[in-house]
């Protein structure tokens, strides 16, 4: 299993970061999904590279796109 760390501006309160944590741990391959209001950062585990891509998308369709 592999991570990666995706900072996400716009991330202003614990409801953004539940919002965040519930769809993209939707997402097949996605194993866990931490969210942190202060740093605005979501860490992702996935065991399936193409699972990046897909949270990448859902990131942009949920109104909480990644920089970086």
């Amino acid at each position: 299993m592999s991570s990666k760390i995706y900072t996400i501006p716009n991330i202003s309160c614990a409801h953004c970061v539940a919002t965040i944590e519930r769809e993209v741990g939707g997402v097949a391959g996605v194993q866990d999904v931490t969210g942190n209001v202060d740093s605005k950062e979501v860490t992702v585990a996935y065991d399936d590279e193409a699972a990046l891509v897909q949270v990448e998308k859902l990131l942009e369709e949920i109104g909480y796109p990644a920089t970086g």
